[in-house]
């Protein structure tokens, strides 16, 4: 429900440096976590600890978000995450693409069995990293620009988008929703993202679902997405 989320507000841009810092968690667990993604990765092979860019401050003031993040591996995220956030000064921001037809409805994925969030339902996104930077800060319409094409198949710049950011943050998670809408219908729009997908061949999500109403929520997707939808349909 909305009442349960933290914070909710809309922001009209982002200001978050990118800047070295030690992360105690994943020093002092290094061990633990090595194993964890150990045992993470023998049940879903692809799996690859590359880099990511974490939050760990920031302030909204004036409409901006403005922040730092720092560059950390993927075994400490994942293990942060998979922990319940044992470090409360850290966030998971990420952007995601809140697409929509023509006809109103939105369309959500169903992650693969393959990733490590199986099963779960989002809009389009991904947690940044070192290739979303440009001049010291973190580029989140990049990161979305990005995980859009590499999940969808679809190019930002042909789809109408919307100014400002839809601002979620639900304990770790700090999810900046960015509204974009396509020329086509739901069905056709979904057609066209699935035919991408066969086309895939280690595909993100593994199924596209058309979102028209509080009757099509699942309880597979996180707490930020029902309540972002929910404020969506109350507009």
């Amino acid at each position: 429900m909305l009442s349960e989320m933290t914070e909710v507000r809309s922001i009209d841009r982002v200001d978050i440096a990118v800047e070295p810092w030690r992360w105690e968690f994943a020093d002092n667990r290094r061990g633990e976590i090595d194993r964890h993604f150990a045992a993470r990765r023998s049940a879903r092979p692809v799996l690859w600890n590359g880099r990511v860019l974490l939050l760990n401050r920031y302030v909204v003031t004036g409409g901006v978000l403005r922040g730092a993040c720092f560059e950390t591996d993927y075994a400490s995220f994942l293990a942060w995450r998979d922990w319940d956030f044992p470090d409360a000064g850290v966030f998971n921001i990420f952007g995601l693409a809140a697409l929509q037809s023509a006809d109103g409805a939105y369309l959500v994925g169903e992650m693969a069995p393959t990733t490590a969030g199986s099963g779960s339902i989002y809009f389009p996104c991904g947690t940044p990293d070192p290739g979303n930077i440009s001049d010291g800060k973190l580029d989140l319409d990049d990161s979305v620009r990005c995980e859009l094409l590499e999940e969808t198949g679809i190019e930002i710049a042909t789809l109408g988008v919307a100014p400002g950011w839809n601002f979620l943050r639900d304990r770790g998670f700090l999810a900046l929703m960015k509204r974009v809408t396509a020329s086509e219908n739901a069905e056709a729009l979904r057609s066209r993202i699935m035919r991408h997908l066969e086309n895939d061949r280690q595909p993100e999500f593994c199924d596209i679902r058309i979102v028209r109403g509080p009757g099509d929520l699942d309880p597979r997707m996180p707490r930020f997405m029902t309540a972002f939808l929910e404020a969506a349909w109350r507009q």
